[in-house]
């Protein structure tokens, strides 16, 4: 199924004037709806989402100054390679959290989750990929949606037109979320479970673990 299909079923080109709640200036100019993102300086495509979270493409060491007058404690990365090369601040925690967004399933997004709520606990958050785009967008609509409470379409809004530049794999962030069950992901979050299915890979091994200790 095409992204404009998707897009479509979820009313953000057909019903765009009540998914995209984006008010007109007296200018005529568009302005962000208040419940999006916003923007901090012009460097890295910074964003902060809430007062303890930020999402940005990939920094480097002239940002650490920056992140540690937010009072960012914990940056959490989604690429295979590590924030090493760039962040030696010992006051910010690096976590590395990498994952293929054409086969994202549950148990990712409940990591990343799971990791941002524990973070918070400590201080502000920054996620990040190299581009900011589709990595960060997916799981920044998914706390938007499971922790937040937003509807998937305001979420896919934000995504899409908010500022997370343009990415041929936006199609596949819609068609997870399109398909995700965000009640059973709640529960999963708060029981502590790994994933929605009990039979995952990552809750097999898990019982396995546990099984040969009794």
């Amino acid at each position: 199924m095409s992204i404009v299909r998707f897009l479509c079923a979820l009313g953000l080109i057909c019903l765009a004037g009540l998914v995209l709640p984006a008010v007109q200036a007296d200018d005529g100019n568009a302005q962000r709806p208040p419940q999006w993102a916003t923007p901090v300086g012009n460097q890295y495509n910074l964003y902060q989402m809430t007062p303890t979270l930020y999402r940005s493409t990939l920094p480097d060491s002239n940002a650490v100054p920056m992140l540690l007058k937010l009072n960012i404690t914990t940056v959490i990365n989604f690429q295979p390679e590590a924030d090493s090369s760039w962040l030696a601040a010992p006051e910010i925690k690096q976590v590395q959290l990498p994952y293929r967004i054409g086969h994202v399933d549950d148990a990712d997004v409940l990591a990343v989750l799971r990791a941002i709520r524990e973070a918070e606990d400590k201080g502000s958050v920054l996620i990040h990929d190299r581009q900011g785009t589709e990595r960060t967008g997916l799981m920044a609509a998914m706390y938007r949606v499971v922790v937040q409470g937003w509807t998937k379409e305001e979420a896919l809004s934000e995504m899409i037109m908010g500022g997370f530049g343009d990415s041929p794999h936006f199609k596949d962030s819609i068609r997870y979320m399109m398909q995700a069950h965000v009640d059973k992901l709640r529960e999963a979050l708060a029981s502590g479970a790994c994933s929605t299915n009990p039979y995952a890979t990552c809750a097999v091994r898990s019982w396995l673990k546990s099984a040969s200790f009794e």
